[in-house]
């Protein structure tokens, strides 16, 4: 079933919409929450709430990508039922090493207030115009790490590089992308 179709589910408000979604993107779901929650019965619990909350969001809303849509659905949740899960301790593991690595070049930006929206939007705009002018390696290490929160270990071992040097260009681009956000006066 194609992705307009499954769509048109939604609007219709069948609920094979949903099943069709599962069928189609559970896996790819699967794969984000886990990386972001290391544990099985908590990404299951994101990967069902991201149908409850695609349900009520299609309609209104009309994702041209429905694979991104459902993806950037899930990782939020993932991150929040994180936050939540850990807010009086850090534990270590891959969301936190990535959430702390990020913290070098941008600052907290998960606040909520409608004032900060202009200035996500600019983050984000730079930070795309930033990854266009990446080779296409350096680009697919940033995303797999920074979207994704993939380990090293598994990047290096997908690409087919070292893991030294999968820290290195990680280490190189924050770096980069901090000059680019100074550059461009975007409050890091």
């Amino acid at each position: 079933m194609t992705d307009q179709e499954i769509i048109e589910l939604y609007f219709a408000r069948s609920e094979s919409a949903i099943d069709e979604s599962a069928r189609k993107y559970g896996s790819y779901c699967s794969y984000i929450a886990m990386n972001i929650l290391y544990n099985k019965e908590d990404s299951e619990e994101c990967v069902n709430d991201t149908w409850l909350n695609t349900w009520n969001a299609i309609p209104p809303a009309r994702p041209s990508i429905l694979r991104t849509f459902l993806g950037k659905i899930t990782r939020n949740l993932a991150l929040n039922l994180y936050e939540k899960q850990n807010a009086q301790k850090r534990g270590n593991g891959e969301t936190s090493a990535v959430l702390d690595e990020l913290s070098e070049c941008i600052a907290d930006t998960k606040t909520d207030r409608p004032d900060d929206i202009p200035d996500k939007i600019t983050l984000t705009e730079c930070i795309n115009r930033f990854l266009e002018n990446q080779s296409a390696d350096s680009r697919k290490i940033f995303v797999r790490r920074y979207w994704y929160m993939s380990p090293v270990s598994e990047i290096a071992a997908e690409y087919g590089f070292s893991e030294s040097k999968v820290k290195m260009t990680l280490s190189r681009m924050r770096a980069a992308l901090l000059q680019e956000l100074e550059k461009e006066e975007i409050v890091v």
